[in-house]
């Protein structure tokens, strides 16, 4: 395999982790963090400076670039860079729609008869407000547009719900994104993250996994963007897998297909998976974070002929399965995360050497001077690949336990839905 050069866009564990997998390679990471500067170059270059990526991807003569999160991809960067000749893993501006407008994602559903859960799509928050009162129970309140994981509130009552639309529509504290909302119904059973590499028409499954996104133990307390993960996920059944793969992942690519926008990229779906029937919570349009770090260890195949393949269109010859045994992963978090996480700590046990299995991804970090410190909410993701569920639990746990700072914080029971069963 020849070296080839790669632009990675983002700075988190995801993109640290997909560095890692494409560490063969000659690696650009904008911006990138402490993590990455160890695989490649870091550029400072932000993830939404679209023609500041396209200049560099020029000037650095790269292969290919790998987009990371979704808001670049919703400004059209694949376009851009596509428009120059720049080969990119990510989908159009037209096709990132179903991340960056819930309203869009939902109606393409209905319209093509893929399981989801019943909704309404309100511009006027008065109408929203008499539709929630009508309902008297349980509801979900999605802004349409991209909010960092701020826009959905899962309203217990009334009240929590009328609150979300004033917040949203009325005060609009997430700016237009909250313009209009989606108000849906609520669906009972165990979420899981399915993840698909697509290049318009055929998809790779890669291994089901399950997040865990409160920040507390027992998922208690506020959400977060991720506080581990793991994978396999046990309530993914090879009969569900078959079941999302036949009535949700080939007719959404048909749908884009026939609507004209084909899908090229990584497909996530979010499931909501209650008596063997899954539905899709969500889409998103990139890996995700932290759930890459646990899907990077367990695919069985070459990671850059993967997004290569998804890019260029055509994965018919790209080879790709599953690890035996189980990856686990730990978010270990700034002080006061995820409400206002303090910064500038530095970070101890970092040098130590890691044990077979183990691994590390940064997210919010940077090097100060001869220190490693932390540079936002989410700092590391620290995990394990072994041959069971447990053997990683306890490899990743242990590995966390080597490395501290100040007010640092973590979930101690990840993967406890599997363990337990």
């Amino acid at each position: 395999m020849s070296r080839a050069r790669i632009l990675v866009i983002g700075g988190g564990s995801r993109e640290h982790a997909l560095a890692s997998a494409l560490r063969e390679h000659d690696l650009f990471i904008a911006p990138g963090n402490a993590g990455t500067a160890a695989l490649g170059t870091n550029v400072a270059v932000a993830p939404t400076a679209i023609a500041e990526i396209v200049a560099l991807a020029e000037r650095e003569r790269v292969d290919l670039v790998v987009v990371g999160p979704e808001a670049p991809l919703t400004l059209g960067l694949v376009d851009a860079l596509e428009a120059k000749g720049i080969r990119a893993f990510g989908p159009s501006r037209a096709a990132a729609r179903l991340e960056g407008s819930k309203v869009f994602m939902k109606q393409l559903l209905k319209r093509h008869g893929i399981p989801t859960a019943a909704f309404e799509v309100f511009d006027d928050p008065d109408a929203a407000k008499a539709y929630v009162r009508a309902a008297a129970r349980p509801l979900v309140v999605k802004a349409d547009g991209l909010c960092a994981g701020k826009g959905v509130v899962v309203a217990a009552n009334v009240d929590e719900a009328l609150e979300a639309i004033d917040r949203m529509m009325v005060a609009r504290d997430l700016g237009d994104a909250g313009r209009v909302v989606v108000i849906e119904e609520i669906l009972p059973g165990e979420e899981a993250s399915f993840h698909v590499v697509c290049d318009g028409t055929r998809a790779i499954p890669l291994v089901a996994a399950q997040d865990h996104k409160r920040v507390f133990d027992g998922d208690a307390g506020p959400n977060t963007g991720g506080m581990g993960a793991y994978a396999p996920a046990p309530v993914v059944t090879k009969a569900i897998h078959d079941e999302v793969m036949r009535a949700i992942v080939a007719p959404t690519l048909r749908a884009m297909t026939e609507e004209g926008s084909p899908f090229r990229g990584v497909l996530f779906v979010g499931l909501m998976i209650d008596a063997g029937t899954p539905r899709v919570l969500e889409f998103n349009v990139r890996f995700g974070d932290p759930e890459t770090t646990v899907l990077v260890p367990m695919l069985d195949g070459d990671w850059f002929s993967v997004l290569d393949g998804a890019a260029r269109g055509d994965l018919s010859g790209v080879k790709a399965a599953t690890k035996p045994g189980a990856a686990l992963a730990v978010v270990m978090a700034a002080e006061h995360y995820p409400r206002t996480p303090k910064t500038g700590d530095r970070i101890d046990g970092l040098d130590a050497p890691l044990p077979e299995g183990t691994f590390v991804f940064h997210a919010g970090t940077k090097v100060e001077g001869a220190d490693v410190v932390t540079a936002g909410g989410r700092i590391l993701t620290v995990g394990a690949r072994a041959a069971t569920l447990a053997q990683a639990r306890d490899a990743a746990y242990a590995a966390v336990s080597r490395i501290a700072w100040r007010g640092e914080h973590h979930r101690s029971d990840i993967g406890h839905r599997a363990l337990r069963a």
